[in-house]
Parts: C-alpha cells; structure tokens; sequence
C-alpha cells in the first residue's frame, strides 16, 4: 500500500495505491494525518490505483472528513471503482462524501 500527498493549486491531493488492509491502515493514516487537519484547504483523494479497503480503511477517510468539515473544507473521492464505490454504498458512506 502507497499513500502520499501533494498540496498542488491551494488543496490537499491525497493519493492511495494498493491494498488499504487493516496492516497498511496504520502507516495510511501515519501518512494522512496532515489532512486530519486540513486547515481551510480542499481535499481530493485519488483513488484511481486503490484496489481494496477495509473498516479501518473507512475510519480513516470519515477522520478527514470529520476535520476538514471542521475547517470549512470539503472532501472529494477521485476515481473511485466500482469494487470500492460498492463498499461505500453497502456501508452508507456513499452519501456523505463527494465524488468526481
């Protein structure tokens, strides 16, 4: 699992590439803390190469959520696939996130 991130254009650009299993979650959110606290900015997580993600994996995209909301800022998910979008949608998350 890859996750790194890029401030480009004044947002945060979040990219995940792997498996975002219950062992990546902890180095994930290791290296996605900063947006816990996005301070105002945008965030766009690509999606685009996430292949898999687990209840940890969730927890750590609402964390965001939950902080950039906090700061006025919005989340997007980028390129979702249809395997992820379909765990979104079973676990109600589909409808408090944006999505392009």
């Amino acid at each position: 699992m890859n996750a790194k991130i890029e401030e480009l254009d004044g947002k945060f650009i979040a990219t995940l590439e792997g498996e975002m299993d219950t062992a990546a979650a902890v180095e994930v959110e290791t290296v996605l803390k900063p947006l816990y606290t996005s301070n105002g900015k945008d965030v766009i997580i690509d999606c685009k190469d996430l292949e898999y993600i687990a209840s940890s994996g969730l927890r750590i995209l609402l964390g965001i959520l939950k902080g950039a909301k906090a700061s006025g800022s919005k989340v997007t998910l980028r390129d979702v696939n249809d395997d992820i979008k379909s765990v979104l949608q079973l676990t109600g998350f589909i409808s408090i996130f944006e999505f392009e």
